[in-house]
């Protein structure tokens, strides 16, 4: 199931649509497959029955065709072996379950993963405590990476995360759902698992909830599918199939994603710089007050370049004036949704306050799609200076 690392293997594109050939039928489009059980051959035995490349199915919860071959192709995308979740969150805390952390090292990020690790200790893990992310390690220890940061989009340094919590015998985790490949491969800087929130930029049309982890040996990832298989947590047919279908055109999605956003980045940034009371490119200053995002970071000791390969992500912060400017930021827009998921075609922005309460309300996120970028820039233009007009009234 893992990518294979040939020099002349297909492009990712190509692997894409093709990584499940061996499982093509007379169709074009795969099949949905509902069924949750299926006639058992007699000349068959299940003792050679292989979950991770099955020659039948026998019922669902153990692999059916649709899923099978949607994890077939993340496989190849992730360059490992991947298995399905019914989401993010479930598949954070399969990843707990197969770590069996004593201490989790984390900070920030994504504010479900910290509940689903209150929730995973609530259950068996009561011993389990949590530590800052830059503490020192000690035997026992797990990391949980998520890199790049949600909401901010800035990227942390996987290797030097590896390395330390290597020296001491621990498992580092990355959750890589903002830069899925090809603009980042965990496995190459040191990472042990990879954790994607499948709802975001894999399946890529706000159509699927769903959660993949990937790990690097056919022998973890059976344990995983055991643990999978006895606690029920799959992925349902339609899912498994809008993933699938959706895989197909990953590449071309997350490069003009993350093309167009680091472009709205730096043009964001640049207005950020400019004095009230003063306009560029027709966008007034002082409306915005800072950006975040990976490719405006510092690169002392660590440039984002490095491990982001293929480019930068696709959703970032930015900081307005006041929280009442945040909060009509979104509401004016014209091209972009106000919603507050990330990795769809369609952009998406929120006021992070409004879904977490630890957010600086001043805060805005926007998650770029595949629109086009002058499109975006008029949008945006159009509001600061709405927002301008009566900013000093807020």
């Amino acid at each position: 199931m893992a990518m294979t690392t040939k020099k002349d293997q297909p492009g990712l594109a190509t692997r894409l649509i093709h990584a499940d050939d061996v499982f093509h039928g007379p169709d074009v489009a795969p099949a949905i497959s509902v069924s949750t059980m299926f006639r058992v051959d007699p000349n068959v035995s299940v003792t050679d029955w292989d979950p991770s490349n099955p020659a039948y199915h026998f019922y669902s919860r153990y692999s059916q065709g649709t899923n099978v071959r949607a994890e077939k192709v993340l496989s190849e995308l992730c360059d490992g072996f991947a298995l399905t979740y019914p989401s993010g969150l479930a598949a954070c805390f399969a990843a707990l379950g197969f770590s069996r952390p004593r201490r989790i090292a984390i900070s920030d990020g994504y504010q479900g993963v910290h509940q689903t690790i209150q929730v995973f200790k609530k259950y068996g893990g009561d011993r389990l405590s949590v530590i800052p992310l830059d503490d020192e390690y000690q035997e026992g220890d797990i990391v949980w990476l998520e890199t790049p940061l949600n909401p901010t989009g800035e990227a942390r340094d996987i290797k030097h995360y590896a390395d330390k919590i290597h020296a001491v015998g621990g498992k580092l985790i990355v959750d890589s759902t903002l830069a899925p490949p090809p603009l980042q491969n965990p496995f190459k800087w040191g990472a042990d698992v990879v954790m994607h929130s499948g709802t975001k930029y894999l399946a890529g049309h706000s159509d699927v909830l769903c959660g993949v982890l990937v790990v690097q040996t056919k022998q973890d990832w059976l344990t995983l599918w055991n643990d999978r298989t006895y606690s029920g947590s799959n992925l349902g047919s339609l899912d498994s199939w809008l993933l699938l279908r959706s895989l197909r055109t990953l590449k071309l999605r997350v490069l003009r994603q993350s093309q167009t956003a680091t472009a709205l980045a730096s043009w964001l940034n640049r207005v950020s710089q400019i004095p009230q009371g003063q306009t560029w490119d027709g966008a007034p200053g002082g409306v915005v007050t800072k950006v975040w995002h990976s490719s405006l970071q510092p690169t002392e000791g660590f440039d984002p370049r490095s491990q982001l390969e293929g480019g930068f992500n696709a959703t970032f912060s930015i900081l307005l004036c006041n929280a009442k400017a945040a909060s009509s930021l979104p509401l004016k827009v014209k091209y972009l949704v106000r919603a507050t998921s990330l990795g769809g075609v369609e952009s998406l922005i929120d006021q992070r306050h409004t879904v977490d309460p630890t957010a600086d309300p001043r805060m805005v996120r926007i998650s770029v799609g595949v629109e086009d970028l002058d499109d975006l820039k008029a949008d945006f233009r159009r509001v600061f200076n709405e927002i301008n007009a009566v900013h000093t009234k807020l």
